[in-house]
């Protein structure tokens, strides 16, 4: 599998998603946000950051960025695609996931190891872990609150769509969701950095486990051409 990992003026997280992606096997590559094409990758990795320094509204202007439709291209066509942190913002702002990141309820910016919990680990995201596995993510943000009507939090319970959870909620975000899959499956946002969480020594490596399954993914899908 090969992987493109979006820079916008901004990310500050890309070194970490790439090393991630590399590390677990899979291949990864730097494109700009100016790149209108992603013609020869198998699937789109978004970092955390500020993309435009969170002008006008975190992921806003992101979401018009030339490579954007680029990444709704490749979603549609089934590949995956996972935001983290300020790309989950983005990937709600563009529409490929449902529900908005607002502001922290406790209107301050949080950076610390959180306790999760994996919700569902049906998806080809998540299948490595075990259903209520609890997991040690750091996360960092200050609009990181999960935001939705009550007609899409049904929708995203009825369809197994909430992956994970916080143990407890640091940021006040709906039903304690930390992320979520788009009704197909291959479409992941979450708050938290698994890219973050490799190594032991750092305090948790826990997230290896998805960035394996990413390189998994499908090993004889073809690139597109």
């Amino acid at each position: 599998m090969r992987y493109a990992v979006i820079r916008f003026p901004g990310s500050n997280c890309d070194r970490d998603l790439y090393n991630a992606a590399v590390k677990a096997g899979a291949e990864a590559e730097y494109v700009d946000y100016r790149e209108t094409s992603l013609e020869g990758f198998d699937g789109v990795l978004i970092p955390g950051g500020f993309s435009f320094g969170d002008y006008l509204r975190t992921g806003a202007m992101a979401s018009v960025a030339p490579i954007t439709k680029a990444v709704i291209r490749m979603a549609d066509e089934g590949r995956p695609v996972v935001g983290i942190c300020n790309g989950f913002q983005i990937l709600t702002e563009i529409g490929l996931l449902p529900g908005a990141l607002i502001r922290n309820t406790g209107h301050t910016f949080i950076s610390r190891d959180a306790s999760l919990k994996i919700v569902n680990d049906k998806t080809k995201f998540t299948k490595s872990y075990s259903k209520d596995e609890d997991v040690i993510f750091p996360i960092a943000h200050g609009e990181g609150c999960y935001f939705c009507t009550d007609e899409v939090y049904a929708d995203l319970k009825d369809n197994d769509q909430i992956i994970l959870k916080y143990n407890e909620n640091p940021n006040g975000s709906r039903g304690d969701i930390a992320g979520i899959i788009n009704k197909k499956g291959n479409v992941l946002g979450m708050m938290p950095h698994p890219e973050r969480a490799l190594e032991s020594i750092l305090g948790s490596r826990d997230g290896f486990k998805l960035f394996e399954d990413l390189k998994s993914w499908e090993e004889n899908h073809e690139t597109v051409r």
